[in-house]
């Protein structure tokens, strides 16, 4: 006797279920999904308990007839698909017919859809049909789910709190909001509004009506092609940063997906001008060629295969650089300022120009801060050959000190209004830029010491570390095995920080060691240039004579990102004439 057995649709669609509805926020993907790809102009989402309760979905789609309303409920039934090369011309959310029978089979829900004709009321429970009758009902569908996970105890058992589950149903109909500015959502919870778009196919009024004033002001329009891709969309200033990449939106034929190649390359892209730890907001809608994109890989469809992959994320990561680089981005002292803060905003600016009257006072005992970096004359030299691109719209400013406070920041001005300067950020980013371009240049000078640095080390250490001989030499270092385990460095490149030397040297072979054969030395070299560029400046709490300021905002001027140092953190903020005047009550408004 056979012991293989064709499972029933009631059991297979239940084991379906297990992948595409996790929680509530599924029920709600699925269910909006169909509604745009009916040619929805309005949808509304009604939660009761965040969704734990009830989810009804009401939208003013093409609508369905009464088969329809009741064949969509049968496994890989849909409209979306009829032939096997329709797979590779995938232009609609959905298309798999899996959504409606999975939710049908784990909840109880009822639809009520017309397409100008007579309405339909069906109704499932447990994958049963209940009732099928005719209704009233305008053009469109309504579907509403009930009793979600009911008859699956395990599942139901693993659902989260109510704010948990609403928060997961708010946060993805933010994302298609994005996706779909053409579109308005409502989305309430227990009849209160969550979120409301207009629809306007405006995507930069729509990041306004997601994220607020404070967000949709800072955000940069960004456009680009080649060959194969278009991509449009919005990206922030680096002050406006998230702890997490959620808020990093891609979205591909006005599909939302969660890519890391492309999460990377627009990450590394505000490489320098934000801290490791924290990500931007970006939304960035990409076209391309259908047959270029493999949508089917993963049950919920938001994780996506692509051609040319390289071509995206180069152009996604040239485009975005070219924005940061030709925009001023210089944050506003004020606005950066908590709320809470408000009522001493006046107190914290006179200490600031009481500061500068100190300075004034000391100008005559100052010590004058030698700008240059402490290495040999050649080096220098060198540096001085190197040609520097002029940030003309930082030296549009035409910012001039005029003074110094706590003895860490430059206090500047232009007619428009007053600067602080972080006087170490702005020459770490100064020496970042410089010691990039003196490596990119293979021009390295190497300094011969009298007495050899030997370092001992363990037999696994030895054998990585002289793996990396040739890596080394290529940096300036002469290193040679020097007895048992031991490495002897008898030269080191010119640009390695004066008495440092030993320690820098230590700390290299280090990272080298942990790294072990993940070592790149694209991010070692980085590194490297990030420790000795922090070394070689000037330091928190350290005098600097008027010139030397002169000559920082000057250099400051002469890089490609003066707005951060080479760690993110920002070299220099404004506090525009309007906001002084705000704030000493000048002007009122």
């Amino acid at each position: 006797m056979s012991k293989i057995k064709v499972m029933s649709e009631v059991l297979a669609n239940k084991i379906a279920a297990g992948e595409v509805i996790e929680k509530c926020a599924s029920i709600v993907k699925e269910l909006v999904e169909n509604s745009i790809d009916a040619s929805s102009k309005n949808i509304i989402v009604n939660l009761k308990d965040g969704g734990l309760k009830e989810i009804e979905v009401i939208d003013d789609g093409i609508g369905m007839d009464s088969d329809d309303a009741i064949k969509c409920f049968s496994r890989h039934a849909t409209s979306k698909l009829y032939k096997e090369d329709d797979l590779f011309f995938i232009d609609t959310l959905g298309f798999r017919g899996e959504a409606l029978p999975s939710i049908a089979s784990v909840s109880e829900v009822e639809l009520k859809a017309c397409n100008n004709d007579v309405g339909t009321l069906v109704h499932f429970k447990g994958g049963k049909l209940i009732e099928s009758e005719p209704t009233t009902l305008n053009r469109g569908t309504r579907i509403k789910v009930t009793n979600l996970f009911y008859n699956t105890p395990a599942r139901l058992k693993y659902l989260k709190s109510e704010q948990t589950e609403l928060g997961n149903c708010v946060s993805f109909i933010e994302k298609l909001s994005l996706s779909h500015a053409d579109i308005s959502f409502t989305l309430t919870n227990n009849e209160r509004i969550v979120v409301k778009t207009s629809g306007s196919n405006n995507l930069h009024k729509t990041i306004h009506e997601i994220y607020g004033l404070e967000i949709s002001k800072n955000m940069l329009e960004i456009s680009a092609s080649n060959n194969d891709f278009d991509i449009f969309g919005y990206i922030c200033k680096p002050e406006i940063l998230k702890s997490n990449r959620n808020h990093m939106i891609t979205i591909v034929n006005d599909r939302i997906v969660k890519n890391m190649d492309l999460n990377r390359a627009i990450n590394d892209a505000y490489y320098t001008y934000k801290p490791d730890i924290k990500y931007p907001i970006v939304v960035i809608k990409i076209y391309t060629d259908p047959t270029l994109i493999d949508v089917n890989i993963h049950p919920t469809k938001q994780d996506i295969k692509m051609s040319k992959l390289g071509e995206l994320t180069s152009l996604l990561e040239d485009t975005i650089k070219k924005c940061l680089y030709d925009n001023l981005l210089i944050p506003d002292g004020v606005s950066r300022l908590p709320e809470s803060y408000n009522e001493v905003k006046t107190e914290i600016f006179s200490s600031i120009v009481n500061e500068v009257k100190l300075e004034e006072e000391k100008e005559r005992i100052q010590t004058a801060f030698d700008f240059s970096p402490k290495a040999h004359q050649e080096t220098e030299e060198t540096q001085e050959d190197i040609p520097l691109i002029v940030n003309e719209e930082m030296k549009s400013l035409n910012l001039y000190p005029v003074g110094q406070a706590h003895g860490t920041y430059i206090i500047a001005e232009n007619e428009d209004g007053v600067y602080l300067i972080d006087q170490h950020a702005a020459q770490e980013r100064v020496n970042y830029e410089r010691m990039q371009k003196i490596m990119a240049s293979k021009e390295i000078y190497k300094k011969t010491m009298l007495i050899p640095i030997t370092i001992e080390l363990t037999s696994s250490e030895f054998i990585i570390v002289k793996d990396n001989f040739d890596y080394l030499k290529d940096l300036g270092f002469d290193v040679e095995e020097y007895g048992v385990n031991t490495i002897a460095i008898k030269a080191h490149p010119t640009w390695l920080v004066e008495g440092y030397e030993e320690s820098a040297i230590r700390n290299m072979i280090d990272m080298i060691i942990i790294d072990k054969k993940k070592f790149d030395p694209i991010v070692f070299n980085d590194n490297l240039i990030k420790s000795m560029a922090c070394k070689m400046s000037i330091r928190a709490n350290t005098p600097m004579s008027h010139e030397a300021q002169v000559e920082l905002l000057k250099n400051l001027c002469l890089c490609d990102n003066p707005y951060n140092c080479c760690h993110g953190r920002p070299s220099i903020i404004k506090f525009s004439n309007y906001e002084l005047e705000r704030m000493f009550k000048r002007v009122m408004n």
